[in-house]
């Protein structure tokens, strides 16, 4: 037969939304796959709601809606401590995951090196596949995930041309402090690199660790491309909604490149959303108050079941150790976990460039009812998982 493309030989379906389809199958507590279980906020859902029966229903500007473009880029010159230009600096995405790959196709070449710190965000090794480039895997070591500069500096030796930095990381939840920012500047300034950030838990940031946008670095704008969402900070994942922020020599090739790979956002959601863009500070107060009262409500639970767990700065994941239970594969244990105690998680392996079997990521942006639900099941898990 016709031999298909050889890039995607290595690649699998996401072991994320696949667990979510297991789920599914088993009537499980889905933790796997991030998404709340909650409503958006009301004033999104109202002007949806007003919206489709408005004349947004063909295509907005390519790279975003003038509106919209000018709504985000007045939040985040607040929050990034940077005026962003809402017509030369903006290029609206679908979604983040949108954002990263035209991001990466803009400043990659084939047979290019690509620097990633791992655990990472399962999308990033296919991302930089499907660019042409290869990935040099940078260790964050639990349980705080701090890496080692000598490690990173090694990466650029090799001739990493771009740095992917998730802050905070998904799946680890560590926030990278003002210093290890400033320590990667430094590197990427001497090796003359990219960053490409992934910045979509960026108001999930739990006390007292803070964020730093790595763009607002000292000579880091002219060098960053800032990728995020509307996403998680206001419960809508399945708008796709996300963009890229760089300076406007980078932005002008993002255009071009997102063009071609999804002509624009959805016209109708960018309208909807404008008014959470142009939501108070006391919106993203209460997001952070939620998502710490979640945040202790769970690993509480996991405490008082005794697993193992790491304490995430940031983000809304847990990397659980379950290597007490002995599974060679930690997909078998997560697919075992699902069918037999009816809780989903993701496999620690699809997370890390190496042979790793010890962790399991489970998410607690969920209703409190839902976690508690969970954790109930979790309380039987020495009776119910089959012995590996």
């Amino acid at each position: 037969m016709l031999e298909l493309s050889k890039r995607t030989a290595t690649f699998t379906d996401s072991v994320i939304r696949r667990m979510t389809r297991i789920c599914n199958q088993f009537g499980s507590v889905n933790l796997s796959q991030g998404f709340p279980d909650f409503a958006p906020p009301s004033e999104l859902l109202a002007r949806l709601a007003e919206v489709s029966h408005e004349d947004f229903h063909q295509y907005s500007t390519t790279w975003g809606a003038q509106n919209f473009r000018e709504a985000l880029a007045a939040k985040q010159s607040r929050f990034m401590g940077h005026p962003v230009d809402p017509n030369s600096e903006i290029v609206v995405t679908c979604g983040s995951t949108e954002a990263m790959i035209a991001s990466m196709l803009s400043v990659i070449n084939p047979g290019d090196k690509v620097a990633v710190f791992s655990p990472f965000y399962e999308n990033y090794g296919a991302d930089a596949i499907l660019s042409g480039a290869e990935p040099i895997f940078v260790p964050l070591r639990p349980p705080t995930y701090d890496f080692d500069p000598a490690e990173l500096e090694s990466a650029f030796k090799q001739g990493a041309r771009a740095l992917i930095l998730c802050n905070p990381s998904n799946p680890s939840g560590k926030v990278f402090t003002r210093e290890e920012l400033e320590c990667i500047a430094a590197l990427v300034e001497k090796y003359d690199a990219f960053v490409l950030t992934d910045e979509v838990y960026e108001h999930i940031v739990f006390a007292p660790w803070k964020h730093t946008y790595f763009a607002s670095l000292p000579g880091m704008w002219e060098r960053t491309l800032s990728c995020s969402s509307l996403s998680k900070t206001y419960s809508i994942t399945g708008w796709r909604l996300g963009y890229v922020i760089a300076c406007p020599r980078i932005t002008e090739v993002v255009k071009k490149v997102h063009d071609f790979l999804s002509v624009g956002a959805p016209a109708p959601l960018q309208e909807a959303a404008v008014v959470g863009l142009r939501f108070p500070q006391e919106y993203y107060d209460g997001l952070l108050a939620t998502y710490t009262h979640k945040r202790e409500l769970f690993l509480n639970g996991l405490d008082a079941v005794g697993l193992k767990h790491n304490t995430p700065q940031g983000a809304y994941y847990v990397m659980v150790d379950v290597s007490e239970f002995g599974y060679a594969s930690d997909l078998d244990f997560c697919e075992a976990l699902a069918q037999y105690v009816g809780v989903g998680a993701v496999p620690g392996s699809s997370f890390i460039g190496a042979n790793e079997n010890r962790y399991a990521r489970f998410h607690f942006a969920k209703k409190d009812e839902t976690l508690n639900a969970a954790l109930e099941r979790l309380s039987e898990i020495r009776q119910k998982l089959p012995k590996a």
